[in-house]
């Protein structure tokens, strides 16, 4: 029998809250944190809404020179593994470090500091040529994106396996999903795992009008990002960071860990068919789904909660929802499925992590998180997408998914510790 990868221990920083219980607050009340974008002036832009963090790195407890030398999104993931690792209670004096491993996922990496620091060495984007004596010592570790992961291992003193995992917008599930898969083969005993993105940026922001995927509604923030409504137009984008304590279920019981949920099953796919298109049958998600459910041994009936990766643009609401009655069956038409997105917008890679937390904590408390702002259904997303209002109901098996640029596609099964023993 394979070892299996359990959490122990939840770090989160997202946009409305400043710590996991401020997260699964905002969540299980319905509301939203997206606002207009405060960080720069957006007003040139055709999206000028986003889901930004109050972030205090002082206050979240880094020093003068770790705020000097870290990207924000390097800051969060420190700060949420930081969170992790507490509520743990794992002491890693007591564990022999090379069995200790790093995986974090990022989209975007140092975006950021990048652009920050493009913008004064080319004076404000004006000089074809940059002048390098203007550079910062640490602008290499914005350029190499795992020195985010770096600065996590250093954080807990991991001298195991530690890597970076970008694979757009499935990065935080491919990153857990790679820390599971190295926890069963026998590789490392704990895996600090997770993802972090901060890509409110005028670059960022700039390219995603360019290709119109971010919404140009910006009336009203708090409405924004409408997964699923037949009046959506475009995903709010986001910031955030999720991390996590995952140790083999052997680990966990011998120093008598709480055990949030179980790591049952993953799997990722690639529709090797255009970057940013979708095929509207959901083939590779649903053979996605399909796999990490074998793995799990888990019928599809079993399954409780789906959460969507529900981004709010029409192609992949459609081709979730495909997906979804190909893999499932019937039991599609039965199971709730909701997307937090709604409410925390879209973080790129930090958020399979980010929605990771809200399944397990789902697991945890038995209350699905809500859809919100769906009001309006669209006729083509005919499942139960648990609209506006969090539901309170007997949560044991969790799906959650996630698509991403590049045709990625990933699946990940997360089961209660009752139902493993049972």
């Amino acid at each position: 029998m394979k070892r299996q990868a359990v959490i122990t221990g939840i770090g989160v920083r997202a946009p409305g809250g400043a710590g996991t219980k401020e997260f699964w607050d905002l969540l299980t009340s319905g509301r939203t944190a997206t606002r207009r974008i405060s960080f720069f002036d957006p007003s040139p832009f055709r999206s000028q809404v986003a889901g930004e963090c109050d972030f205090d790195p002082v206050a979240a407890g880094l020093d003068e020179r770790e705020i000097r030398r870290m990207d924000r999104a390097a800051q969060l993931a420190v700060v949420s593994a930081r969170e992790c690792v507490a509520d743990s209670g794992l002491e890693f004096d007591s564990v022999d470090p090379h069995r200790v491993g790093v995986t974090v996922g990022t989209a975007v990496g140092a975006a950021t500091s990048l652009e920050r620091e493009y913008l004064v060495l080319s004076g404000g984007g004006r000089d074809w040529s940059v002048d390098h004596r203007y550079a910062i010592p640490h602008l290499f570790d914005y350029l190499v994106p795992s020195s985010m992961a770096t600065e996590v291992a250093w954080s807990v003193g991991a001298e195991g396996p530690v890597a970076v995992i970008s694979d757009g917008c499935t990065s935080g599930l491919d990153a857990l999903g790679h820390a599971a898969q190295l926890i069963e083969e026998g590789s490392a005993d704990v895996m600090i795992s997770g993802a972090a993105d901060t890509p409110i940026t005028p670059i960022a922001v700039a390219c995603f009008d360019a290709i119109r995927a971010t919404t140009p509604d910006n009336h009203d923030p708090a409405t924004a990002s409408r997964p699923f409504d037949a009046t959506r137009s475009g995903f709010v984008l986001a910031e955030g960071a999720a991390m996590f304590v995952l140790e083999s279920h052997e680990h966990a019981v011998a120093r008598g860990a709480r055990i949030y949920a179980t790591l049952a099953g993953f799997a990722t796919r690639c529709n090797a068919h255009h970057m940013t298109g979708l095929r509207p049958d959901g083939r590779e998600m649903a053979e996605a789904i399909r796999r990490a459910l074998e793995e799990s041994r888990v019928d599809p009936s079993d399954v409780d909660y789906v959460n969507a990766h529900g981004s709010g643009t029409r192609q992949n609401d459609r081709h979730e929802t495909a997906a979804f009655k190909r893999s499932l069956g019937e039991h599609a038409r039965r199971v709730p499925v909701s997307s937090i997105k709604s409410m925390v917008g879209h973080s790129l890679g930090a958020i399979g992590a980010i929605e990771i937390a809200a399944c397990a904590l789902a697991l945890c408390t038995n209350v699905i998180p809500p859809t919100a702002n769906l009001r309006r259904p669209d006729p083509d997303c005919d499942l139960d997408y648990v609209p506006l209002t969090a539901r309170e109901t007997r949560v044991d098996t969790v799906l959650s998914v996630g698509s991403g640029f590049g045709g990625f596609q990933s699946a990940l099964v997360l089961r209660s510790p009752e139902a493993v023993r049972g």
